[in-house]
């Protein structure tokens, strides 16, 4: 009768994972102090900068405001570099890319590559999707109730871009794409996936994906009426990551949230949408 029994070697390869993954890992100061590092400028630019300078811009409000954000996600993949080359001596995409977990899905018992683990974003997405369209007002109503007197700007909602001078301007295609490689892949991604996750379970054990998906939501100052729902959404990119060790799961599920703002952004170019 055949038995599930792991092999010598595979167990071995499992210690040795652990033993790894005990070493340097960050104290509770240095998570904190990564988070303060991109959390603070970002809370400047959103409440302190573009307010100010709004009314001297160029560009329409919901532009200056998006560019504002390109700008502190942009500061956030200058972060984790500085961070990964103090920790690594280099910058190595061979060194880069198994310290940040940018790497095949691995199997949680013998630490062995697999892509058929892929399948496994499906549930994150449909959560994540379901917190999107269906769940996040309710998650988001203590909140409103918490703070009566916090409401979104106008410009940070991006539908207000819907308008008929932004017609063949394709220009604004560029700022989408720009905006999407910095916010699902070289910058939140990059730095609380890649940076922070992997150096998180010496402070909080099994749960440091949940740990890092409340860091993660605090990070979004920029609108802390959606905390919760936010916070919930995060839960869809950290546990596929940290469960599998991969980071190229949580660019997965968060990187499908772009594709509403990319159809919505090429409808306004091409006319389509309705005035």
């Amino acid at each position: 009768m055949a038995t599930n029994v792991l092999s010598p070697s595979a167990i071995q390869v499992s210690m040795n994972r652990t033993q790894a993954e005990q070493l340097e890992q960050y104290t509770l100061w240095q998570i904190l102090g990564i988070w303060a590092l991109v959390a603070l400028p970002m809370a400047l630019l959103v409440w302190v900068v573009v307010p100010a300078i709004i009314p001297y811009s160029p560009f329409y409000p919901g532009i200056t405001y998006w560019l504002a954000i390109i700008v502190g996600m942009a500061w956030e993949f200058v972060v984790a570099l500085v961070i990964i080359y103090r920790e690594l001596g280099t910058l190595r995409w061979s060194a880069i890319r198994q310290r940040t977990w940018l790497q095949t899905p691995r199997d949680p018992k013998t630490d062995q590559p697999n892509r058929k683990l892929y399948w496994w974003v499906l549930p994150p997405l449909l959560l994540d999707a379901l917190v999107i369209i269906v769940l996040g007002g309710y998650l988001d109503a203590p909140i409103a109730w918490l703070l009566p007197g916090v409401h979104a700007p106008a410009y940070t909602d991006m539908a207000q871009l819907a308008r008929p001078e932004f017609q063949g301007q394709w220009w604004l295609l560029g700022v989408v794409l720009v905006s999407n490689i910095f916010n699902y892949f070289l910058g939140e991604e990059f730095l609380w996936h890649g940076v922070l996750l992997p150096k998180m379970h010496g402070v909080f054990g099994k749960y440091d994906w949940v740990a890092n998906a409340v860091l993660f939501g605090f990070y979004h100052v920029m609108k802390p009426w959606n905390l919760l729902s936010v916070i919930a959404g995060n839960l869809m990119y950290s546990w596929p990551a940290r469960r599998f060790r991969s980071n190229w799961m949580a660019i997965i599920v968060h990187g499908a949230e772009m594709l509403p703002v990319l159809v919505m952004v090429m409808a306004v170019i091409l006319g389509l949408m309705p005035r």
